[in-house]
């Protein structure tokens, strides 16, 4: 896409020739000694660290913040973030990139010591069709091939404000903006729309199996384990063995970028997996403090696998993986399974299966569950259909997307295509 000759009344600048020109409108953020945590405080003014920005177009994670009080935001002003400004990942995760939104939830926010901020001049560039060409994947692969770091990957303030950007007139802007904007609109309502499903089940739970059981077991329940609920499944298989076949791979990157399994040729996945049955949940035992938990969609055409570093908990009689779900996305669940890794490693701590299968758990009457189960399997089963709508919205702008930047597709004010 950088190497395609633009269309008439198109060309080629650098970010740094479509910069407000006010001033200070391409900085990086403060020194580390400048923003650590012991200035960090419990309300104040927002500041974006690495959890804000994504690699996969989403625009912004407008929540999980540290805050700074208003006097030290005031003193690393020439740090601040605001509405329509660009967000780059400067060191670590190269590629990452947002845009502080029209409605986001807070006025004003400072970028951490490992971000960069670009404001640009919204008299010819609309900042939402800049940040769809910083965030398309040729741009981040572009700006993962400027690292400048040896341990740590790096990039500069020389090397963003040297970033490639095509121009076209400021009204086609705002008509591409708009045609990939109502798709990722849609596809934020619906992420918005699971983590209220998501977290309506999650209150029954607690008011049914947990609260319930405060003043002590209510007649009928017993104590027991995870065992007494659900089985372990081991099943596994050889990718390699099946080169030509498409499977869909349920991995950790792929719960992290939207919970969407990711078709794969066989050929191309490089050691063994395992086998995800029907009617279980995914219990990521990597990283627990990172809660991992997945409730497979098995209604497409392909075999689906997944990673060794899942769990695959099958509901016994009586259970549902609807109640097991549940169960597992409790607080005081992941409280408890967070503390039973193994390994020194930060990044590579594990929960062994015997751990999580001989974790104290209150077993209710079957028919409580299975009263819970009928209200609840609708709003997670409304989960999953928004899950599969999203992926087939991606699926539909993922190609456009790039057609639309490189003007190989056009778009006018009135969201007309033409070739």
């Amino acid at each position: 896409m950088l190497d395609v000759e633009l269309p008439v009344q198109w060309r080629w600048v650098t970010l740094g020739d479509v910069a407000d020109p006010k001033g200070r409108a391409i900085v990086s953020g403060p020194f580390g000694s400048n923003i650590g945590s012991r200035f960090f405080v419990e309300q104040g003014v927002p500041v974006i660290r690495g959890n804000n920005l994504t690699a996969d177009m989403r625009r912004f994670v407008d929540d999980g913040f540290v805050f700074v009080t208003e006097e030290k935001a005031q003193e690393l002003k020439n740090c601040e973030a605001v509405r329509d400004d660009l967000v780059f990942t400067a060191a670590g995760s190269l590629g990452q990139v947002g845009i502080i939104p029209q409605h986001s939830r807070f006025p004003r926010y400072i970028i951490s010591n490992k971000q960069m901020r670009a404001r640009v001049n919204k008299e010819s560039v609309e900042p939402l069709f800049a940040f769809y060409w910083f965030s398309s994947p040729p741009m981040v692969e572009y700006v993962q091939q400027r690292n400048t770091g040896s341990s740590v990957p790096l990039i500069n303030l020389s090397v963003l404000r040297s970033l490639p950007f095509p121009l076209p007139p400021r009204s086609e802007q705002c008509a591409i903006a708009s045609v990939l904007g109502a798709l990722d609109d849609k596809i934020e309502l619906n992420r918005r729309m699971n983590e209220t499903l998501e977290a309506m089940a999650r209150a029954l739970f607690q008011s049914w199996f947990v609260d319930a059981t405060q003043a002590g077991l209510p007649k009928s329940w017993r104590e027991g384990k995870v065992s007494d609920l659900a089985t372990l499944s081991r099943d596994g298989l050889n990718p390699g063995e099946f080169p030509d076949e498409i499977f869909d791979h349920y991995s950790i990157p792929a719960f992290d970028e939207g919970r969407t399994p990711k078709p794969e040729t066989g050929d191309t996945i490089k050691s063994n997996k395992f086998i995800v049955s029907p009617d279980c949940v995914l219990v990521s035992k990597l990283n627990p403090r990172i809660p991992r938990v997945w409730l497979p969609d098995l209604r497409g055409e392909n075999r689906a696998i997944c990673s060794t570093e899942f769990l695959i908990m099958i509901p016994k009689p009586g259970v549902s993986r609807e109640f097991l779900f549940c169960l597992f996305t409790n607080e005081s669940f992941i409280s408890v399974f967070a503390t039973m890794v193994t390994g020194t490693s930060g990044s590579h701590q594990r929960v062994k299966p015997e751990s999580l299968l001989g974790m104290d758990a209150v077993i209710p009457p079957q028919s409580l569950i299975r009263s819970f189960t009928e209200m609840t399997a609708p709003l997670l089963e409304r989960v999953n259909h928004n899950i599969a709508e999203s992926r087939t919205l991606a699926a539909l702008r993922d190609p456009l997307l790039p057609k639309l930047l490189s003007g190989e597709i056009r778009v006018t004010k009135n969201n007309l295509l033409k070739w």
